[in-house]
């Protein structure tokens, strides 16, 4: 992986993992997704029209066929991570999904994108998805599923796992579109990651419809969430877009999960501090991970 690519991909796990954490923070639902997917549409309009001026006379049926599917992909993903925020604990949802998505990201780059992984590779992407295992409380999760005698404890656990593995796949499913998009079909990743909000409000309006009347007392509650979200959000994903046109996307696709390091520092006590050797463990395991990615 270009050096290029890993510094944008560091930075993208940044900006991610502090949106992350502003919408668990926000407990938002389907209006809040919305209203984020609106604030995008308004505030990276002017980019989206000074990067896509000249690409978008070129579009043709294939390009927007592979947006719209882009498009619902995304709107799953979004809705389903917020209902296991809302249903779940960040500390089982956020690491369950973070670390299946690579593994079957890095299956569709190869079967659908006719991507190969060295053996240096294969190994970091197993090092970067066990760290995000072992950040997450490692063995601990599988133990909480299996001791835990408080019923109610143990159903949220479970939820939050069910969420969680749902979330991976979402994210692998549109790591592998958008990586055909940026790759194959040469798409800008401004425009089209644009383009796949402004087409994800309408998908989004029948499930706000009938509560309509209560998105103005959402705005003036959690704005600043919004905003947040939609600056920060679209630029993570569109660094990712841009280090994908540089460098494999089953290179790519692992070493975003750099985040789960940046939520648990910025995030101060968010995933607790037991097993803090097992989180060191991890750590190393991640940075080792991105390391054969870059080098692999």
């Amino acid at each position: 992986m270009p050096v290029s690519a890993l510094a944008l991909v560091l930075v993208a796990a940044l900006l991610h993992a502090l949106w992350n954490l502003v919408a668990k923070k926000s407990g938002g639902d389907h209006r809040f997704a919305f209203l984020t997917a609106l604030g995008v549409t308004v505030l990276w309009a002017p980019a989206a029209w000074w990067f896509g001026a000249d690409e978008l006379p070129r579009w043709g049926a294939l390009e927007w066929g592979v947006l719209a599917a882009s498009a619902l992909v995304h709107v799953a993903y979004y809705l389903t991570l917020l209902r296991g925020y809302r249903e779940a604990d960040l500390t089982v949802v956020y690491p369950v999904a973070r670390g299946s998505a690579p593994l079957v990201t890095v299956m569709g780059a190869m079967l659908l994108l006719g991507e190969r992984l060295s053996f240096v590779a294969g190994l970091g992407v197993l090092a970067v998805c066990g760290g995000v295992f072992l950040i997450a409380g490692g063995p601990s999760l599988w133990r909480r599923a299996h001791d835990v005698h408080d019923a109610a404890v143990l159903a949220r656990l479970r939820t939050g796992l069910a969420w969680g593995s749902a979330t991976g796949l979402l994210i692998a499913g549109y790591s592998v579109i958008d990586g055909y998009a940026v790759k194959v079909l040469a798409m800008g990743p401004v425009l089209f990651d644009y383009l796949g909000n402004v087409l994800r409000l309408p998908l989004q309006a029948p499930l706000v419809w009938r509560g309509r009347a209560t998105l103005a007392a959402l705005w003036r509650a959690q704005w600043k969430a919004v905003l947040t979200i939609s600056a920060l959000g679209p630029l993570a994903y569109i660094l990712v877009l841009y280090a994908v046109q540089m460098a494999p996307l089953s290179h790519v696709a692992p070493a975003r999960e750099v985040s789960m390091l940046f939520a648990a520092l910025i995030g101060g006590r968010l995933l607790g501090e037991a097993d803090r050797g097992l989180r060191a463990v991890g750590a190393g395991c991640i940075a080792a991970g991105v390391m054969a990615l870059a080098l692999g």
